[in-house]
């Protein structure tokens, strides 16, 4: 059996920091290369330095680990792609071209690519939002996902490439701080009602939005690679869900636990990126196709990501 050698880029980021030490337990530790921009001080085990756009860099790492798997990680957020719009669409979409074409020079027999609920729009049903829908995304790393998943499509139709895909939503973590995102208020909460007592919330109290717990996120992404690939449907991204709340819905959560809790709300220029995206989405195909199945709900997560933090 050919031995998996799989490379993670972005793996220093909120989801990467959690999937490269899952993929280790699979795997072996010697077998999931992790990769950044930026050293790694704690990385548990083997570790790249690599500039996404490097190009031949990339297919130096490929050719020396024999890699034949990719998780391609790396990318600006939401919030932070706002702030510098060509650099996303350079970096989320022209990245992965570039490995869409080195894995098929190099007959890397699968690739994972996350896309993101920042695909929809304004015209797209904000409430119980289905896998098929208008999309119409008004960020910058809206765009530059939801013309990766086309051009994930274009692959798999084209050449016959086995890549994968989920639409993630906002993602709660313990193990690691978010970087740049829109629902980034999600876990920076926790960390100041632990740390102050209090917290100020950069969106409405009222904003929904969906969200999944990092366990769930992890769990969904390795059910999804390990699927047989004539069992899936869809070959753009899957919507993927858990739960969906307001501010003021965690903040309720947050006080069962912490009941001398305050928050107050200053909306920013998130708020208008909040309002473009669904408030909670359908993640039917997801279920059917490949038996996804989330085991956290907002009361079971908050009770979980309290006694975690206060554990570490």
């Amino acid at each position: 059996m050919l031995q998996e050698k799989i490379l993670v880029t972005g793996a220093g980021g909120q989801i990467g920091t959690v999937l490269c030490d899952e993929l280790r337990k699979i795997y072996g530790e010697e077998n999931v290369i992790g990769s950044d921009i930026k050293a790694q001080v704690n990385s548990s085990g083997p570790f790249v330095i690599l500039d996404i756009l490097n190009t031949q860099r990339m297919c130096e790492i490929i050719d020396d680990h024999g890699i034949n798997q990719i998780y391609h990680l790396a990318a600006i957020l939401s919030a932070s792609g706002e702030w510098m719009p060509l650099k996303t669409w350079n970096v989320n979409l022209n990245s992965l071209l570039d490995i869409f074409e080195i894995a098929r020079e190099k007959n890397i027999k699968k690739i994972f690519y996350p896309s993101t609920i920042a695909v929809f729009g304004k015209s797209t049903p904000q409430k119980d939002t289905p896998q098929y829908t208008s999309l119409e995304p008004t960020t910058a790393y809206g765009m530059s996902k939801l013309s990766g998943e086309l051009w994930s499509q274009y692959y798999f139709n084209r050449y016959g490439m086995d890549i994968r895909s989920v639409r993630y939503p906002g993602i709660i973590s313990y193990q690691s701080l978010p970087g740049g995102g829109t629902t980034d208020y999600a876990v920076e909460i926790f960390h100041e009602a632990l740390k102050n007592g209090q917290y100020t919330c950069f969106l409405k109290e009222d904003t929904y939005l969906p969200m999944v717990y990092m366990p769930d996120a992890i769990q969904g992404t390795l059910q999804l690679m390990e699927a047989p690939s004539d069992k899936l449907s869809v070959r753009t991204s899957y919507n993927l869900s858990s739960m969906s709340f307001s501010p003021s819905e965690l903040a309720n959560e947050i006080k069962k636990n912490i009941p001398n809790f305050t928050i107050k709300y200053e909306p920013d220029f998130r708020q208008q990126i909040a309002e473009s995206w669904s408030q909670s989405i359908l993640d039917d195909v997801a279920r059917k196709d490949w038996n996804w199945s989330p085991k956290y709900d907002l009361e079971s997560m908050t009770k979980d990501m309290i006694f975690q933090l206060k554990k570490n």
